[in-house]
């Protein structure tokens, strides 16, 4: 397996000991904007990332090297930043790559930020240290975030109930079956709520830049992003997956319409009559703009819609198959479980037993 050099080779983490403006961060003291303040000027922000087995390492890239860029760019140390596992020693990503880490997730140091990140299979990894860890560091005042699929460990966590949260939308349909008080957006990122999120990918470095904002200047976050050469930074509202539109050439407003009645009514599945009814034109319009634009009928598109939830949540989530069959409007398992063998090859219970 390839070892990632540790990037901060010659760096010492921060010792132990607290100075007043970070006890006010991490709430030993009473906090204000003037002590956050303070601290920005008079010395470099430490981020600490905390690395779950299987991370995303695009996004652990897209987080740590807008934070190095900065420093280079300004000629000053603007940002530290360090890495803890479970072990304390390695993590692993999803693409084989082990990175040294400095720090075990009991034994944190303190901090600026401490984000989450972790990537697929994460509601497999044993998270007990890190749950323990971050409820101890909330405690302490310590801002967290998360990156790519950290999401679901801070709702494991608790932190995110009525609050807005974005995750990697591969991640939705099990996230939201899980967590319903959690207030789940399509954004790229989320930064105006008590823990951030980003979903993961280059979302990550939209997020950092828009810190590098508001830490030190949008001067020099775009001469970051130009260093990256990255000329399409995208605000938080920004959506995640590419639209309709754009990935298939489409500019007609009704099929794109069309498309976001169906998904907004998996569970309760619309018919294309009704959905022509709803936009005011034909059911032969409707069949007619599928065809064009996407080679496929209504129908068809919406059963493959229905099944691909259906996947993410018997990879995703403990539901049972009748619980699986009801989200995706299907009445009965018997005619769930014929359909999507025909879609998928395998049956549900077989779907679930892989990995993919």
């Amino acid at each position: 397996m390839p070892i990632v050099p540790n990037m901060t080779v010659g760096w010492t983490p921060p010792a132990p000991q607290r100075n007043s403006a970070t006890k006010a961060l991490r709430g030993d003291v009473p906090r204000s904007a003037s002590c956050r303040r303070c601290l920005r000027m008079t010395g470099p922000q430490h981020f600490v990332f905390a690395l779950v087995e299987e991370f995303t390492h695009i996004a652990f890239s897209c987080a740590v090297e807008p934070l190095r860029i900065a420093n280079l760019v300004s000629g000053k140390e603007l940002y530290r930043w360090s890495f803890a596992s479970a072990n304390g020693e390695t993590a692993m990503s999803s693409n084989g790559a082990v990175t040294l880490v400095h720090h075990r997730f009991d034994k944190l140091p303190s901090c600026d930020r401490l984000f989450v990140l972790s990537g697929i299979n994460m509601q497999r990894q044993d998270t007990r240290s890190l749950l323990a860890a971050l409820r101890r560091e909330r405690a302490h005042g310590t801002r967290i975030g998360a990156l790519c699929s950290g999401a679901y460990i801070l709702a494991k966590a608790g932190f995110l109930d009525g609050l807005q949260a974005a995750i990697h939308w591969e991640y939705h349909d099990g996230f939201m079956e899980e967590f319903p008080d959690v207030n789940l957006v399509r954004n790229v990122f989320v930064s105006d709520e008590k823990f951030i999120t980003a979903s993961g990918g280059t979302a990550t470095a939209d997020l950092m830049l828009h810190l590098i904002e508001l830490d030190h200047g949008y001067d020099l976050s775009v001469a970051v992003a130009d260093q990256m050469v990255y000329n399409a930074v995208r605000n938080a509202t920004a959506a995640q997956r590419v639209s309709i539109q754009s990935r298939n050439g489409v500019r007609n407003k009704h099929l794109a319409k069309a498309i976001e009645i169906m998904r907004n009514r998996i569970d309760d599945p619309i018919s294309p009559s009704a959905v022509a009814e709803e936009l005011g034109i034909s059911t032969r319009q409707i069949e007619r703009l599928f065809g064009s634009y996407l080679n496929t009928s209504p129908k068809k598109y919406l059963m493959e819609m229905r099944l691909e939830r259906a996947r993410h949540l018997l990879l995703q989530t403990e539901c049972a198959i009748a619980e699986v069959a009801l989200a995706c409007g299907f009445s009965n398992c018997g005619h769930f479980s014929r359909v999507y063998r025909a879609a998928h090859g395998v049956s549900p219970i077989m779907q679930r037993g892989r990995m993919t």
